[in-house]
C-alpha cells in the first residue's frame, strides 16, 4: 500500500513539474544575477533581449524567475564585488554583460557550480573565457559581439573615398578593445587606410583624447568599448566641431549621432544568449559543454541627420539596404 501511495505521489510531482515547465534540473523557479558593466543603450538592449529569450523558453521574470540586477557603472572593482555577492547568494546563474563583467564572474565562480552566461564579449578567447576552438574554459559560455571589421572598412571607404586615416579611441585595460584594434590595424591597409589610435584609462580622459584625435584622423570609428561608449556624446561633440564623421559599431551609437555602422543588433544578441541560458537552467545542456556563439551577419544602420550636420552625402543604396535608418539624433 505504501509503495502504491509513493508511486502516486511521484506521479503527481512529475505532472506538476511538467505543468510548470520544470526541466531536468528539477527546479521550477530560478534566480539569475545579472551583472552589467556599464550604462549604455547596447548593453541595456542585451539585457532586455536576454530576458526575452528566456521568456520564449518559458522562464519568465515575475513568474518563475527572480532577477538580481546590478550595474557596475564601468568600474571593474564593482563588477568583481557584484560577482562575489552573487556567489554568496548562491544564485542559479550569473549573466555577465560585457567583457569586464564576464571576466569577474568567471573568476568568482571558478570553484563553484554556478554557471556563467556572458554576452557582449567581443573576443572570448583573448579575454580568457574560451579556448581557440570556441569551447569553454570552465562552466561558462555565451555570445560574442565580435565586430565585422572588414564590412565596416568597406562601408567607410564607400562613404569617404578620399579618406586616409581612421582614428580609434580605446580603453587600454579592455581585452576586447585591444583585440579589435589589432584586427583593424591588420585589415585597414587592404582598403587604403592607416589606423591612428589613442588609449584611455577612464571616461574622464575621452574628451581630451577626442579633441586630439580630430586633428590627426579623417574620421573616427567607434568600438563597443564600454568606457568610450559611456562618453560617446563628448566624442561626438569634438568630432562635429571639427567636421569629422564618427562611425558607430551598433544601432544605439548610430541613433545617438554616429553617421553609420555595419554593426550588431544587441537585442537579438541578448535573445540568443537567453535561449542558451534556458538550456542550461532546464538541464538540457551544461555551460561547460557549449561553445560560445556569434551573430553571423552584421546589419547596416544609418543616421541621415548626423550625415547632414557634416554636409556628408551617403550612397543612394543605403536607403534600401539599411536595416534601420534615422532622420534625427536621439540621445537618451
Amino acid at each position: 500500500m505504501k509503495k502504491k501511495m509513493l508511486a502516486a505521489m511521484m506521479a503527481l510531482a512529475m505532472a506538476a513539474a511538467a505543468l510548470t515547465g520544470c526541466g531536468e534540473s528539477g527546479k521550477d523557479s530560478y534566480t539569475i544575477g545579472i551583472s552589467q558593466f556599464a550604462v549604455h543603450g547596447s548593453l541595456d538592449n542585451c539585457r532586455e533581449g536576454f530576458l526575452a529569450g528566456l521568456a520564449e523558453e518559458g522562464i519568465v521574470e515575475g513568474e518563475n524567475l527572480t532577477v538580481d540586477y546590478v550595474n557596475a557603472q564601468a568600474d571593474t572593482a564593482t563588477a568583481a564585488m557584484t560577482a562575489d555577492n552573487f556567489v554568496t547568494k548562491k544564485v542559479d546563474m550569473i549573466c555577465a554583460i560585457a567583457t569586464p563583467a564576464a571576466m569577474a564572474a568567471y573568476n568568482s565562480t571558478m570553484n563553484t557550480d554556478i554557471p556563467v552566461i556572458y554576452t557582449a564579449v567581443s573576443d572570448p578567447v583573448e579575454a580568457g573565457l574560451a579556448n581557440e576552438d570556441g569551447s569553454p574554459v570552465g562552466n561558462i559560455t555565451g555570445t560574442s559581439d565580435e565586430l565585422a571589421v572588414e564590412a565596416q572598412l568597406k562601408m567607410i571607404r564607400e562613404i569617404l573615398p578620399d579618406a586616409k586615416k581612421i582614428g580609434i579611441i580605446y580603453t587600454t585595460s579592455e581585452a576586447n578593445s585591444i583585440s579589435t584594434v589589432a584586427t583593424y590595424q591588420e585589415m585597414a591597409p587592404l582598403y587604403g587606410f592607416e589606423i591612428v589610435t589613442t588609449g584611455v584609462t577612464a571616461v574622464s580622459e575621452v574628451p581630451l583624447a577626442a579633441a586630439d584625435m580630430v586633428t590627426k584622423a579623417d574620421c573616427i570609428t567607434n568600438l563597443t568599448d564600454n568606457t568610450v561608449v559611456t562618453a560617446l556624446q563628448s566624442l561626438l561633440d569634438e568630432a562635429n566641431k571639427a567636421g569629422i564623421p564618427v562611425f558607430g559599431s551598433e544601432v544605439e551609437q548610430v541613433k545617438a549621432g554616429c553617421v553609420a555602422s555595419m554593426g550588431l543588433e544587441y537585442y537579438e544578441l541578448g535573445r540568443q544568449t537567453g535561449r542558451m541560458a534556458a538550456k542550461v537552467l532546464k538541464g538540457e545542456a551544461k555551460a561547460s559543454e557549449m561553445n560560445y556563439e556569434v551573430i553571423s551577419e552584421p546589419s547596416l544602420f544609418v543616421n541621415y541627420a548626423a550625415a547632414e550636420k557634416l554636409n556628408l552625402t551617403l550612397p543612394e543604396r543605403f536607403a534600401e539596404d539599411a536595416s534601420q535608418s534615422f532622420d534625427e539624433i536621439i540621445v537618451e
